[in-house]
């Protein structure tokens, strides 16, 4: 059974940063994708980014340049570096892994923006 364990949400305040941290385990398969997904009151959930396993990338236009994801094939664990956040990132962020063509989902870590 995959589990995903989250960390690193938080209050900030405009322009701080907070760094999440997602880590997978119950599973020998190979991590195809590993990514962020957020989700604000009243709206639906959205991709952040997302990362392959030979390291390619994608964001959000929305938080290009400011958000850097990783992760660490060898532990099973990807990371967001969330910079510069401004109100508009207030969400619930979603850790998701994709393995052998199924989607398994954290359970959510809150990230409020004050202004």
């Amino acid at each position: 059974q995959v589990q995903l364990v989250e960390s690193g949400g938080g209050l900030v305040q405009t322009g701080g940063s907070l760094r999440l941290s997602c880590a997978a385990s119950g599973s020998n398969d190979r991590i195809e994708l590993m990514g962020w997904y957020r989700q604000a009151p009243g709206s639906q959930r959205e991709l952040v980014a997302r990362s392959t396993s030979i390291g390619g990338t994608n964001y959000a236009d929305s938080v290009k340049g400011r958000f850097t994801i990783s992760r660490d094939n060898a532990d099973n664990t990807v990371y967001l570096q969330m910079n510069n956040l401004k109100p508009d990132d207030t969400a619930v962020y979603y850790c998701n892994v994709l393995i052998q063509g199924y989607n398994y989902w954290g359970q959510g870590t809150q990230v409020t923006v004050s202004s």
